[in-house]
């Protein structure tokens, strides 16, 4: 049995001796070195550009500016294609462009010999520029444009939706009910991953094959085709080892522009690799929110109506559109039931910032700090327990929301197991009338997040599985690993069926579009529930075969057959009747019926679950000098049945420690007469390190989710969603100053702290 055990990674052995091939591995002999020239205005048109002393440079070969690159607007959005045009991600970029709307704007492209030469030619280009007011603001966006952003958007709004359920107006007319109302903001963060934005691009014949880091391989195939107006048949998109991604590389990047500049030198390789300066702008960033919430609450705390008004900062293009604010939005009517009614309005809108895109946990992490926040602050004013009041309110089994059903919930379960660890009960106690310079207090919060996007979005994804002559298996995925340790899982899933060892099963983790089965990629927590649903019936496809022949090979009836542990046995008396590498040889070779056992399998997904989870923290503030140190902190989760506990683990310290640099320090800075970016690198932007991190402690309450292929649901985002949150709710039950926008940073902290006469 695998499932279930810490079956060590698949690709661990390679990736620890340096043996794993990424992008930048791809050296292509006579590769040619394009770089990137980016706009210094944030906001205005290219006027001029003159690249005349530049092409006069040693070692370049062409320089394509915005005037040359084709009239073709297109999407960028890691999403799955849509037939029906209202649905379709929006078509907002061209490969380079005229009218710049962020500081950084893509507007040239210099490919020369070599690096050095590109970027000496890059400074000789001399651009004239018609400049408008920058906008970085939601508020400038909506009061002070003059010029809009997109002509298609007259008012900056790229989409508004809203909902309602019951009557909210009339609810809140109830007698006795308590009013509370919040504010709250979360910031722009950045992705950080390892491996920046790479790709090689070069022409076969008549068609154009790109190499690059991308989550989602597929999609990036469509785009290209998209962008340079050419058949989708006729691009290639090969997908190496990945050095992590967490969502900035769900979006079509470069990989376009690359292939537009491989054609325009007569298809020699390109390589196109971005500094990390430029990672931090010109690719995506989380997007940046704005939350006002009411609520109406009896006094022991049941919310009877509540209401949500939330803006949310996309920058200068759509990339992944409304979908994060309404993910966010429709979040607010998941996590917590109200009594009577629910509303809420979701805006998203252009600004003259960096487009935001996908993110680790996809908006929940902005909604969670509003909402955990909110929710303490009703908490502390009712003087109710934090975990009573969230007991009180919070989802239940069975909820349905939009087609998405709780299956399974071990939220409760969960919340004891956290305030187990940070003995909750006699902590609050203990910590409740401090005095002095340093002060501790105990926070938590709880999040729940769906399974996948249906059924917003297609769910599919396919598996091939091939038998080979020595009883092993060759695996072909098209969802893609990006260092989550998605392809173990699904070498731990097939072989769980076919019942032979992990080591049996040959994972193929290079995606190739030309061979790979089709999978929309690496987004929304999908991939062991959506993908591995593929990957367990082409193995259940593989076990018929398998069976079938053994039956015709042995020559007895069918259904007495069983296979277990590299043998097929008979059912009764468990007798070994043959190996399956005599099976599979003789399958292959026999002369009477001659077949390869394969199965290539799609899986449309037509359901989606929600998964569970708390943080608890113990926090010690030093106020004088607005430190927080982190003391203990946990997260629980109940993500279904664990598949392989140590690399469940990793998810969890992973996102914890994102969420800790999310809550306490990370936040993109920008000059707001300007737009410019004012910490776009890795010494400036406050990434925490690992003298930063405390121990991390995960554990689990394990459910079985009946629509999981092995009674699994999502786990790679959630651990992102409820650190921040906690910590804030930590620090105000030790300070009683409530924190409402991230980072919480010791300048906030200051600032805050002498405003309410601590300092």
């Amino acid at each position: 049995m695998s499932i279930g055990k810490s079956i060590k990674r698949v690709d661990a052995f390679d990736k620890v001796t340096g043996r794993a091939q990424y992008t930048d591995d791809f050296q292509i002999n006579n590769s040619l070195v394009a770089k990137i020239m980016h706009s210094t205005i944030a906001n205005g048109r290219v006027k001029s550009i003159d690249i005349s002393e530049a092409v006069k440079l040693k070692g370049v070969i062409k320089i394509i500016t915005c005037f040359d690159v084709p009239d073709i607007k297109f999407p960028t959005a890691g999403h799955p294609y849509s037939l029906d045009p209202s649905h379709a991600d929006i078509a907002d970029r061209k490969l380079l462009n005229e009218r710049v709307r962020y500081y950084g704007d893509d507007i040239a492209a210099v490919v020369a010999k070599d690096s050095v030469s590109a970027e000496r030619a890059i400074k000789l280009i001399k651009v004239e520029y018609e400049e408008y007011k920058p906008l970085t603001s939601v508020e400038a966006a909506l009061n002070e444009s003059e010029t809009p952003i997109h002509e298609e958007y007259p008012d900056n709004i790229l989409a508004h939706t809203s909902y309602e359920i019951g009557d909210y107006e009339k609810a809140i007319q109830e007698e006795n009910l308590i009013f509370f109302q919040g504010e709250y903001e979360t910031s722009p963060v950045k992705h950080c991953h390892i491996e920046n934005p790479i790709s090689y691009a070069y022409a076969e014949g008549s068609r154009i094959t790109v190499v690059s880091s991308t989550q989602i391989p597929h999609i990036a195939r469509r785009v290209i085709g998209q962008a340079l107006g050419i058949e989708w048949g006729k691009v290639k998109v090969i997908k190496p080892y990945i050095g992590g991604g967490f969502g900035n590389k769900q979006d079509v990047l470069y990989e376009p522009l690359n292939a537009y500049l491989s054609l325009a030198v007569g298809g020699r390789c390109v390589k196109l690799d971005i500094s990390r300066e430029e990672d931090f702008v010109s690719t995506r960033v989380r997007t940046a929110m704005k939350f006002k919430i009411e609520t109406y609450v009896r006094p022991n705390g049941r919310f009877v109506a509540r209401k949500l008004v939330l803006y949310g900062n996309k920058g200068a293009y759509a990339s992944h559109g409304h979908s994060m604010v309404s993910k966010a939005g429709h979040a607010f009517k998941q996590t917590y039931n109200d009594e009577v009614a629910t509303k809420a309005d979701m805006y998203s809108v252009f600004t003259n910032l960096p487009a935001s895109g996908a993110m680790r946990g996809y908006g929940i992490p902005q909604f969670a700090f509003a909402i955990e926040s909110h929710i303490e602050d009703i908490a502390k004013e009712l003087k109710i327990d934090s975990i009573e009041i969230r007991k009180i309110n919070s989802m239940k089994l069975g909820f349905v929301d939009n087609q998405i059903k709780c299956n399974s919930n071990g939220l409760e379960e969960c919340i004891e197991k956290g305030k187990k660890y940070v003995d909750w009960d006699n902590k609050i106690k203990e910590y409740k009338n401090q005095t002095g310079p340093v002060r501790k207090g105990v926070g938590m919060s709880i999040f729940s997040y769906a399974t996948g996007v249906y059924p917003i979005s297609l769910e599919t994804a396919a598996c091939r599985i091939v038998l080979n002559q020595d009883g092993s298996v060759q695996v072909q995925m098209g969802a893609t690993e990006i260092g989550q340790g998605a392809d173990t899982v699904f070498a731990q899933m097939v072989s769980e069926i076919l019942d032979i060892p992990v080591e049996d099963v040959h994972m193929i983790s290079t995606q190739d579009t030309d061979i790979t089965p089709f999978d929309t990629g690496a987004y929304a927590s999908r991939q062991s529930y959506v993908s591995g649903m593929a990957a367990k019936k082409a193995a259940i496809e593989v076990k018929e075969k398998i069976l079938e022949h053994s039956n015709f090979m042995l020559k007895l009836p069918v259904g007495n057959l069983e296979l277990k542990d590299k043998n097929i046995i008979n059912k009764e008396t468990g007798e070994i009747l043959a190996s399956l590498k005599e099976v599979a040889t003789h399958a292959l070779y026999n002369k009477e019926t001659s077949v390869h056992i394969t199965a290539d399998v799609t899986n449309q997904c037509k359901s989606n679950t929600f998964s569970f989870g708390v943080c608890f923290v113990e926090v010690e503030v030093d106020i004088p000098i607005g430190k927080i140190n982190i003391n203990k902190v946990i997260n629980v989760h109940d993500c279904g049945k664990v598949l392989n506990p140590q690399m469940a683990a990793a998810q969890v310290h992973g996102g914890m420690s994102m969420s800790l640099g999310f809550g306490l320090s990370e936040q993109l800075l920008f000059d707001e007469k300007t737009g410019k970016p004012l910490n776009n690198n890795l010494l400036d932007y406050k990434l925490p390190s690992i003298m930063d991190t405390p121990h991390l402690e995960a554990q689990f309450v394990e459910t079985f989710d009946v629509s999981g292929p092995f009674g699994n649901k999502a786990l790679g985002e959630p651990p992102a969603i409820p650190v921040a949150p906690a910590i804030r709710n930590a620090v105000l039950n030790a300070t009683g100053v409530k924190f409402n926008v991230t980072p919480i940073t010791p300048q906030r902290l200051i600032e805050k702290f002498k405003e309410k006469k601590l300092i």
